[in-house]
Order: structure tokens, then C-alpha cells, then sequence
């Protein structure tokens, strides 16, 4: 008898955002898009997500902002970017010639800010969807002063769902006692997906000058070295919330990526990994669907949340 191949897709649809794999471009490194285009089409990508957007242009941090560490790399960019209105005239145009899907990431330094920023963006022909940074640990008002208190994060999403009509995504901080309880926060104030994580808080510190190695003395760790505690978190908010999760943090290869999807994960959102290898994205897409024909899968959807904490140990 013949045998049948099921016919694979990695196709997801996370909320209503339609796309045709799961592996999205996570907000700052991907910048506008511009930069990677020389690397690869931006069609084979689930979604972009842009640079953090501000009702007027930032101009960010003063450098040194970046710095390399032992399995990641520490920022203090500060969200520069150029507005929402230069982004509208600019750059969505163009993005929106590439047929992926298009999340624009906001943050205001206050309420009214983000809710200024979402109701400009509403109805913005090629926008799929927003994802509220509520979570940048490198600026001095706002992002991580709304997004450790549930209280306030309520607030911001509340304030981002009364302006905009399409799906939000809401990026959570792991700078947090328990993240599960800002999770909640976020789905009752009407967020569609949440993301996380955001960065960790960290320093580097000169030994030739015993100064901060940045400017801003702090900044984001992202990469590799903060994988496991992703992960962890991830799974956690999987379990605490009814709405879907989009993993983040340390994701270089097609097995973080599985691993983030087996926790709970509907889809995953690639950064820092694009730094060492621009490539990552293409070849993370193309091991994934090898991964499903080995294993008789159909979608990426057959794995999300299958971790198995009940009977085993690992190898």
C-alpha cells in the first residue's frame, strides 16, 4: 500500500496575525528592515517587528551603548528612533512591499504617550498588529517603571486597547519577583499575545579605568546567557494565561527555537543571534520543517506546550 505524507506547514496564527512561519524579527536589532535586505528577502519571515516608535523622535542614549559579554551582549541604546510620524511617511511603505506581516513596537514615557502612539498608528494600511514595550530597562522614563507593577501595566494596555483596533502584543520585563502575576495583568487589560522576554538588567565594568564600560552605567543583557531563565518564564506564563505566547531570549538556532515552542511558545522572535549570523532566520525557518518531517508533524502548533514535567528527567 502507498504510503500518505501529510503535507507540512509552518504557517501560525497567533491572535489574528497571519503568518507563514513562526519565526518573527524581534524589535531593535532588526532596526527598519533596511539593514538585513542585503542578507535575505524579508518574505520568508513571519513578521517584523520594528524599532521601539515614540510619539516624537529620540535620540537615545550617549555612547558607548553596546558592549560584548561572556554569552551576550549588554545595550543601552535607549530606544532612540525616529517618531511614529516619520515611521508612517518612511519606512512602512517600504516594509510593507516585503508581504510580511508588520508589528510596530511602541512606548510612550506616559499613558497619554502610548495612547497618542496607538491611535496614530490605527488604521495605517500594512500594520498587523503592535507590541507595547512596556519592558526596556535602558530609559529613564517610562518602559520598566510601567511594566513591574501589575497595576500599571493594566493601565498602559487598557489605555493602548481603547485606541488601537487590531491585535496587541505586550512585551514583558523578567526584572520582576513574579512575572506571572503582570502576565495576568496584561491578558485582563485586553492584550492579545504577550511577549517576553525583554532584556535583564546588567553592568561591565573597565578594569583599565574602573569606570561603567557604558555611558548609561546599566543596560539590557540579551544573547545565550539569559536562554535559561527565558525559557523558564515562558513555560510559566504559558500555564498562567489563556492567550498565546511569543517566546524571546538567547534564541540562535533551530533547537532553542523547539525548545521555546515545547514550553509553550506559538511563536518566537529572533535578536540578538542576527548580530553573530545575519542568516539565522532563514536557516532557524528551514530547520524547523526539517524538524517537523522528521517527527510525522503537520504544523509547529502540534508542539506548543507539550513539555512533559510529569514523567521526565531529560537524558
Amino acid at each position: 500500500m502507498k504510503q500518505v505524507h501529510k503535507k507540512i506547514s509552518l504557517a501560525v496564527d497567533v491572535a489574528g496575525i497571519r503568518m507563514k512561519n513562526p519565526v518573527i524579527a524581534a524589535s531593535g536589532i532588526f532596526g527598519y528592515g533596511e539593514e538585513y535586505r542585503k542578507h535575505f528577502s524579508l518574505n520568508h519571515l513571519g513578521a517584523i517587528i520594528t524599532k521601539g516608535i515614540s510619539l516624537k523622535p529620540h535620540l537615545g542614549n550617549p555612547p558607548p551603548r553596546l558592549v560584548e559579554t561572556t554569552g551576550g551582549m549588554l545595550n543601552a541604546i535607549g530606544l532612540q528612533n525616529i517618531g511614529v510620524k516619520a515611521l508612517i511617511e518612511e519606512k512602512i511603505p517600504n516594509l510593507k512591499k516585503q508581504g510580511t506581516p508588520i508589528i510596530v513596537n511602541i512606548f510612550g514615557t506616559t499613558l497619554k504617550e502610548y495612547g497618542e502612539v496607538a491611535k496614530t498608528l490605527d488604521g495605517v494600511s500594512g500594520i498587523a498588529a503592535l507590541e507595547i514595550n512596556i519592558s526596556c530597562p535602558n530609559i529613564k522614563k517610562g518602559g520598566i517603571s510601567f511594566g513591574t507593577d501589575p497595576k500599571e501595566v493594566f493601565k498602559v494596555v487598557r489605555t493602548v486597547r481603547k485606541a488601537f483596533s487590531l491585535p496587541i502584543m505586550v512585551k514583558l520585563s523578567p526584572n520582576v519577583t513574579d512575572i506571572r502575576s503582570i502576565a495576568r495583568s496584561a491578558e485582563e487589560a485586553g492584550a492579545d499575545v504577550l511577549s517576553l522576554i525583554n532584556t535583564l538588567i546588567g553592568m561591565a565594568v573597565s578594569l583599565e579605568t574602573r569606570t561603567p564600560r557604558l555611558a548609561n552605567i546599566t543596560g539590557g543583557l540579551s544573547g545565550p546567557a539569559i536562554k535559561p531563565i527565558a525559557l523558564r518564564m515562558v513555560w510559566e506564563v504559558y500555564n498562567t494565561v489563556s492567550i498565546p505566547v511569543v517566546g524571546i531570549g538567547g534564541i540562535c538556532n533551530a533547537r532553542d527555537a523547539l525548545e521555546f515552542i515545547i514550553a509553550g511558545a506559538s511563536a518566537i522572535q529572533i535578536g540578538t543571534g542576527q548580530f553573530v549570523n545575519p542568516q539565522v532566520t532563514s536557516e532557524v525557518i528551514a530547520d524547523l520543517e526539517n524538524y517537523l518531517k522528521i517527527n510525522h508533524l503537520t504544523t509547529p502548533a502540534d508542539l506548543v506546550g507539550t513539555l512533559d514535567t510529569a514523567t521526565g528527567k531529560g537524558p
